[in-house]
C-alpha cells in the first residue's frame, strides 16, 4: 500500500473554485482507476488542500490545477505504511 499526499496553496480570491475541482474533477479521474484504494480531501483556514490516496502499487498524480487558481505549485510525497 502507498499513501500518496497531495498539497496545494490556493489564491486568495480561487479557494473555492479550486476545492470544486478536486472535488469534481481530480479525485474523482483517479477514483476509477483500478489501483486506487481511496481518497480523502482536506482543506484548513489558510487556503490549503490536501488530498491523500492510497493505491495497491505504483500511485497516479492529480492533474495540474488551473494555473490562476492557485498560488503555487502543488507539493506532493508518497509514503508506505511502518510496521511497529
Amino acid at each position: 500500500m502507498i499513501a500518496r499526499m497531495w498539497e496545494v496553496r490556493a489564491s486568495r480570491s480561487g479557494f473555492d473554485e479550486l476545492l470544486s475541482w478536486v472535488c469534481d474533477t481530480a479525485v474523482p479521474g483517479l477514483e476509477v482507476l483500478p489501483q486506487h484504494v481511496s481518497s480523502d480531501v482536506y482543506s484548513s483556514t489558510d487556503h490549503r488542500i490536501v488530498v491523500i490516496t492510497k493505491w495497491r502499487n505504483t500511485p497516479e498524480s492529480l492533474p495540474t490545477p488551473p494555473d490562476k487558481l492557485v498560488a503555487r505549485a502543488p507539493h506532493v510525497w508518497d509514503f508506505t505504511p511502518v510496521d511497529r
